[in-house]
């Protein structure tokens, strides 16, 4: 395999993506398979952060919707990502990958609080580590947290897995005409509310030069051949000045 294109990444998972075909939960072999691809890229010399979310066990917004009051809703959900990186531990550990959860909201029986210096010399350090509990706030997504957590570890990219294999300028499971881009800015994601991630994140990695590559996660191997220089899915960046 060539050089990696990154040294240090940051992977933003969704916490529908551990469902896999369930409507609730964590789906076992979906976790085996978010586990090797974890593997695959710190064995290949690739520093690895992820933020996880927690809507397949908890959404705040969801619960707000339905007369939860919203800031107690959001810190269930905070909840619901520490258990997601509880398992994604347990599953990379099984592998023979340290790894540590470090989380926003203090909870040292079951994991580290997050603090930045620390989290950077576990990547150092070869360690895989996972952010849980968002940014510890309410009224923020697991968007925002991945977006300014790509900040504080000096991640060179943010990878955005999703179910589909990139951005669309419409939705392409209602619109079979939708036209998916291979680059698109971040300014175009804003003005055309392109739905890539929330805009709080978009601003935090425009204003910090930090792209942003959405991609399929269940094409085997993906976010390796993506840092091997492969283009795959679409990559959200500053547009190119001539």
């Amino acid at each position: 395999m060539p050089d990696p294109c990154f040294r240090r990444v940051l992977l933003k998972l969704s916490g529908e993506a551990l469902m896999g075909d369930r409507q609730f939960g964590i789906d076992g072999g979906m976790l085996d398979f978010v586990a090797d691809e974890i593997v695959s890229t710190r064995d290949i010399g690739v520093q690895v952060a992820l933020v996880v979310g927690g809507g397949n066990i908890y959404r705040g917004l969801a619960a707000a919707e339905r007369g939860v009051d919203r800031v107690a809703g959001d810190y269930m959900g905070m909840l619901a990502t520490v258990i997601n990186a509880m398992a994604l531990q347990d599953c990379l550990e099984k592998r023979g990958v340290f790894t540590r959860v470090m989380t926003a909201l203090r909870m040292e029986e079951v994991a580290e609080p997050y603090i930045r210096r620390r989290a950077v010399r576990h990547l150092e350090k070869g360690r895989v580590i996972i952010l849980a509990a968002g940014t510890g706030n309410p009224y923020f997504t697991t968007d925002t947290a991945a977006a300014l957590r790509a900040m504080e570890v000096e991640a060179q990219v943010l990878f955005k897995a999703t179910k589909v294999d990139g951005v669309y300028d419409s939705d392409p499971m209602k619109n079979p005409r939708a036209v998916k881009f291979d680059s698109v800015s971040y300014d175009e994601v804003l003005t055309r509310n392109l739905r890539v991630m929330d805009s709080a994140a978009i601003a935090l990695c425009r204003e910090n030069r930090i792209p942003i590559v959405v991609y399929n996660l269940h094409g085997k191997g993906n976010t390796c051949r993506i840092i091997a220089g492969e283009k795959i899915g679409t990559v959200v960046q500053e547009k190119e000045q001539g």
